[in-house]
């Protein structure tokens, strides 16, 4: 039984070391195309947002509570983003009904992308959970003007990653 809980163990910290190892390898790296639809049955495209900064946040689920307040705060700071041009898109493995409630719950003015199939989530490596308890984690992509991402947050807070993310693209453009 001993040898058990170390083996669980050995296998928790290997798996949380790879996702730490390859949490930068996406830095500089084109962002992976995407065809998913929002929370009105809208089809959204990588290629959508050409030309425009793009604010790719994952979470968990909808109408939880780190969920609710990480859209609440993007809503609140969503004319900043529209001042600087960026585009924010939400994503989870939620479906597009939820999705739906989700929005018109918190009035939220930019879009709720589902990716039911995982595709994208796996893709990214942020999935987790096995099967019909899969979620994805709490990671942000900033994927520049020109598709690349510039920036990979895979620790965040729900209620300070919108000021910082802003912050970041301000930086970033003054390059």
């Amino acid at each position: 039984m001993r040898s058990l809980g170390r083996n669980i163990g050995f296998a928790v910290i290997l798996t949380l070391c790879s996702a730490a190892a390859s949490a930068g390898e996406w830095v500089g790296s084109p962002a992976p195309a995407f065809s998913l639809p929002d929370q009105d049955g809208k089809t959204h495209q990588l290629q959508d947002y050409k030309g425009k900064w793009l604010v790719l946040y994952f979470y968990p689920k909808d109408h939880t509570s780190g969920c609710t307040e990480e859209a609440k705060r993007f809503r609140d700071q969503f004319a900043n983003y529209q001042k600087q041009g960026i585009v924010v898109a939400g994503v989870s493995l939620d479906s597009v009904e939820s999705h739906k409630r989700f929005a018109q719950d918190l009035k939220l003015p930019f879009s709720l992308l589902s990716d039911s199939k995982k595709e994208l989530s796996k893709q990214l490596g942020v999935l987790n959970g096995w099967g019909a308890m899969s979620f994805t984690s709490r990671e942000t992509f900033l994927i520049d003007p020109q598709g690349t991402i510039v920036y990979h947050y895979n620790s965040v807070n729900p209620e300070s990653h919108a000021t910082q993310v802003l912050a970041d693209v301000a930086k970033l453009s003054k390059k």
